[in-house]
């Protein structure tokens, strides 16, 4: 036989006691959240305004505000947090023990000459690989370019490649597939229009033939073999006055490192020079008269 559940009445006028206190309390918040509008983002006094004093417009334009209010407020969030995350990656470089040790060879109130500057490069220069010497200059302004032909190169082979009207669509048909085989690219006028479908290839790469920097030519040939030779294009950063280049290898002689670097500040002039400074792959940077 089941179980039969018997209720007693006390029981039951309990249950209902219990409900109408619930639906007086309900009832109660209903008229406090009519009577009150809460203005996120505002302090004190100001964050509470009477319903009854405010017509239907007025609350809609309130509650409008608050929604905004909240919204900067998350994005605000958001951003800290990003800050807060760029924070923690951010962290302080140690240099290594051989590289503390080159720091201290080096002078930095000194300006050398180019050829004490020479001499010191080797004494702190730290891979045991054919390093590149490096050469920055700090300009009076921006968008400065030129072109030089280092006396004894960079050190580095220069792939050059000539295109005209009858390898354009093939070479078009390479960049397009990421087939990009040369560091110079020089170009017959003619073939620009053509060259503009990979422009987006090319530009971002600084390949792009400019008239700026001699590689749109009528005589494409002869401009490639300056070039091969050894002519390097130059120029200033986009936003900042700076030129970043190489100048050759550690396993060049001294005499070869001096004459590129006379040749370099040559190019630049050195009425736009402010400071320079070189040095080799990973080693400290060495200030250099350049006057």
């Amino acid at each position: 036989m089941g179980k039969i559940k018997v209720a007693a009445l006390g029981s039951e006028n309990e249950e209902a006691l219990r409900k109408k206190e619930k639906i007086k309390r309900e009832e109660k918040k209903k008229r406090e959240h009519a009577e009150k509008v809460h203005i996120s983002g505002m302090k004190g006094g100001q964050r509470i305004k009477s319903g009854s004093d405010m017509s239907e417009e007025e609350l809609n334009r309130m509650a409008k505000l608050t929604e905004e209010v909240e919204r900067d407020e998350k994005e605000g969030i958001k951003l800290d947090a990003k800050e807060e995350k760029k924070k923690k990656k951010a962290k302080i470089r140690i240099r290594g023990k051989k590289y503390q040790a080159a720091l201290t060879k080096v002078d930095h109130n000194k300006i050398y000459d180019i050829e004490e500057a020479v001499k010191l490069l080797r004494e702190i220069s730290l891979t045991k690989f054919d390093g590149t010497v490096e050469i920055h200059i700090n300009t009076v302004e921006k968008g400065l370019r030129g072109a030089v032909t280092l006396p004894h190169g960079t050190g580095k082979e220069v792939r050059v490649k000539v295109v005209d009207g009858g390898n354009v669509e093939t070479l078009v048909a390479d960049v397009e597939a990421g087939k990009l085989d040369f560091d110079v690219l020089v170009a017959h006028p003619q073939v620009m229009p053509k060259l503009a479908k990979v422009a987006r290839h090319l530009g971002p790469k600084g390949l792009m033939p400019n008239p700026k920097n001699s590689t749109i030519s009528t005589e494409p040939e002869k401009v490639a073999k300056k070039f091969m030779g050894g002519e390097i294009n130059w120029k200033t950063e986009a936003e900042f006055p700076l030129i970043h280049h190489r100048m050759g290898k550690m396993s060049f002689k001294d005499k070869q490192l001096e004459e590129n670097y006379k040749a370099f500040i040559k190019s630049v002039n050195p009425l736009k020079i402010k400071i320079v400074t070189i040095k080799s792959t990973m080693s400290p940077g060495i200030k250099v008269k350049f006057a």
